[in-house]
């Protein structure tokens, strides 16, 4: 069973001898203090530096000796903060030795020479009953004060989420924008041939670590979607011989039909409050939208139209939806509110349209645009200030992070020995990157920041 992941109170966060008493900060920037650019993108990342946390006592524990944590710890927040494109981390080599007694007296001066205009320390404690004590403090190197500090115990082998969360932190203090490390993705991991693939659910953390796979490659799997409350995983499966919607517990495993006695049902989607599942289904020559409660019972029909409307997508707010359909012709992107009502088409761009994805901001729109190649791209609900984000041969199928700022999706290589990896990128279009995973992989869907 997982155990939860507490905040301490600052109080418990003064083990050394120049602890810092004072109340923490706001956890928005605030004028004259450090901000970070985020709409610049990596034009102008903040210098950065996060040495490795000292220990008190150097203690072997399941998951290593507490000094080597203390390092690993800031490697994983390192990693965070540089993938963002936000922050420009200090090399290993500019880093200043940091003693346990520094942890919260930090070296101004030597850390503003080395080039940090912020710093991240911390320290690594093991605890008698086989749990972790990490602190985590943000320091302003020029005005030489503390920004905000956090602490967390957690067991032994959950030191990574304690990374997580001092990254999101460091993250949401310095810009303003909501958290986003500490998040699962699942997606669909891909071994064999291109002509025959074994496809399987696959869980991990948003930096392509702690993967698992759930299910054993069997049956073909697709277009998995994370519930918001992260317990269930709806996706289609060949199981039965024909594709259906299934929905799958995490934590006992099982797997549960949720659409019967249809002859083609995919594309799911989670209502944002969890109480419905929104899917594709054909009868009778046509494909269509409907929901379903995510418990399973009697599906209502949205659409009616005599196209292809598929890839639905509510608003945060659950109020509308956004979807394709070739009504027109061609695949195009419509909204409507969640009852089928007042469907309107908002894309009018030459090419295709598909996949649309709303961020969790309600500001966006994220979608695959098909002509002259697949490639993400993001316009507002109204349809308005189209943008294309990547370039790739085969971009397709966006998800949203929780804090809508990053963008996740698949991309194809060319040829018949091509493969698909994850890929991700900001609103800036600049700062993409593959995130690593043992084999290939496509379908990414982005869950919320853990609550567990």
């Amino acid at each position: 069973m997982t155990r939860r992941l507490p905040l301490l109170a600052l109080a418990l966060l003064a083990p050394v001898a120049h602890a810092q008493t004072a109340p923490a900060p706001t956890p928005t920037p605030t004028p004259g203090g450090l901000v970070v650019d985020v709409e610049g993108g990596i034009s102008a990342p903040m210098g950065i530096a996060v040495p490795p946390m000292p220990t008190p006592e150097v203690v072997s524990t399941a998951a290593g000796p507490t000094d080597v944590l203390g390092r690993q710890l800031a490697e994983v927040i390192t990693g965070d903060l540089k993938n963002s494109g936000l922050f420009k981390p200090l090399g290993t080599g500019q880093l200043l030795n940091v003693p346990f007694a520094e942890a919260t007296a930090p070296n101004y001066g030597g850390w503003s020479a080395a080039g940090a205009t912020a710093l991240v320390q911390g320290y690594v404690r093991a605890n008698g009953n086989g749990t972790l004590t990490v602190g985590c403090y943000l320091y302003d190197t020029a005005q030489q004060r503390e920004l905000a500090r956090q602490g967390y115990v957690l067991p032994f082998g959950e030191w990574r989420r304690a990374a997580h969360k001092c990254a999101d932190m460091v993250y949401t203090r310095l810009t303003g924008e909501g958290p986003y490390f500490d998040s699962r993705v699942v997606y669909v991991s891909e071994t064999g041939p291109k002509g025959k693939r074994v496809k399987r659910l696959a869980l991990m953390d948003q930096d392509g670590f702690n993967g698992r796979f759930l299910t054993n490659g069997q049956t073909i799997v697709l277009t998995p979607t994370l519930s918001r409350d992260q317990r269930r995983i709806a996706y289609l499966s060949y199981l039965d011989k024909k594709p259906t919607i299934y929905v799958y517990d995490i934590a006992s495993g099982r797997q549960t039909k949720l659409v019967t006695d249809v002859s083609l049902a995919f594309a799911p989607r989670f209502s944002p409050n969890g109480q419905w599942i929104l899917f594709s289904m054909a009868q009778n020559g046509n494909t269509d939208l409907y929901r379903i409660p995510s418990g399973g019972g009697q599906w209502q029909r949205l659409t009616t139209s005599p196209g292809i409307d598929t890839g639905g997508s509510y608003s945060p707010d659950g109020s509308r939806i956004v979807f394709e359909s070739d009504r027109s012709g061609a695949q195009q992107l419509y909204v409507m509110n969640a009852d089928g009502s007042n469907q309107q088409r908002i894309s009018f761009g030459s090419g295709r349209y598909a996949t649309p994805a709303w961020s969790p901001r309600g500001d966006l729109i994220a979608f695959t645009k098909i002509g002259g190649g697949f490639h993400v791209g993001i316009m507002s609900p109204a349809g308005g200030g189209e943008k294309m984000l990547t370039d790739g041969w085969q971009d397709e199928a966006p998800s949203w992070s929780p804090n809508g700022r990053v963008i996740m999706f698949f991309r194809s290589t060319e040829g018949g020995s091509g493969v698909a990896d994850l890929w991700s990128v900001d609103l800036t279009g600049v700062n993409e990157r593959r995130l690593p995973t043992p084999f290939d992989g496509s379908d990414p869907s982005w869950g919320p920041i853990r609550a567990d």
